[in-house]
């Protein structure tokens, strides 16, 4: 019996398993993808290991050159700022080097949210994969970077005697509430700048601005009254929520109502952008 293509020898219609699998996730929920994308822990981490595992290929040191150069930039500018600012070095260096530690992670965590999808281009072409799968990825790619270079916290705390109490707690809730922003700005960064790739340089011009109007190398104690709206913006809301408890202080109160003010914005952002969008990234890329 001749068989015609697309039919099967039975004459039924020859439909690929995977065709159905592909079908049924296109038009599978925004929830149900983003979901779908966040329990495929092992995939996304595996994802990101090997990123950082492929940036130090065939290096001697590997990983540990983000420890190495961090613990340079901070030996350096450490004595030279605390001279600047006429501040006493074991009290202004454990400062610095916290704010250096986060900062870089907030820079490149929302810098790296904005290339996502376009980086995982060839995954999104070539298969179906939740997109939020990619977000996750970029997320976990500058927590393995973070966790190589907070290690540099020990010594100075050991060094400079910070005592530590009780409020060392509060970093956990700080941390928690870091990584939902992160992940909400990246989803929301990662649609936008795919579609307008523009949109990823002002991001950087902006994070590069917004450095300095941080509380990164500076103390907010030597910032004059009328100056004191810049403590406002929401990086430096995030540094003091996440520095403060590691220095034995606790952080402000606005800190908190400013960073859970601005969590319920990007989730609500993200969310509307994600709902919206989700399924016109591959066709953007």
């Amino acid at each position: 019996m001749a068989v015609c293509p697309g039919q099967c020898p039975d004459g039924r219609a020859f439909r690929p398993k995977y065709m159905s699998q592909i079908y049924s996730n296109l038009r599978r929920a925004a929830w149900g993808d983003w979901w779908e994308g966040t329990r495929r822990i092992d995939v996304w981490w595996t994802l990101a290991w090997f990123d950082i595992v492929l940036r130090y290929r065939r290096s001697m040191l590997g990983p540990l050159w983000l420890t190495l150069s961090m613990g340079a930039m901070i030996a350096g500018m450490g004595p030279l700022y605390s001279a600047l600012f006429n501040i006493d070095l074991h009290k202004f260096f454990p400062y610095m080097a916290l704010g250096i530690i986060f900062w870089y992670l907030f820079f490149n965590t929302v810098s790296d949210s904005c290339n996502s999808f376009i980086a995982s281009a060839n995954y999104l072409k070539q298969g179906y994969f939740p997109i939020s799968l990619f977000v996750w990825r970029t997320l976990a790619r500058n927590l393995i970077q973070f966790a190589h270079q907070i290690v540099l916290y020990i010594p100075i705390a050991l060094w400079t005697g910070i005592s530590l109490s009780w409020s060392v707690w509060l970093i956990v809730p700080a941390f928690l509430l870091m990584l939902l922003n992160a992940h909400a700005i990246g989803m929301a960064l990662g649609l936008v700048c795919t579609r307008f790739r523009d949109v990823a340089q002002i991001v950087l011009s902006v994070m590069q601005m917004m450095m300095f109007l941080t509380p990164v190398f500076w103390s907010a104690e030597n910032l004059p009254q009328r100056g004191q709206f810049i403590l406002w913006n929401p990086f430096a809301q995030m540094l003091d929520l996440l520095r403060s408890p590691l220095l034995g202080n606790l952080a402000q109160a606005h800190s908190w109502y400013g960073v859970l003010a601005w969590t319920a914005g990007t989730l609500i952002a993200a969310c509307a952008l994600f709902a919206k969008y989700y399924r016109r990234v591959v066709y953007w890329l």
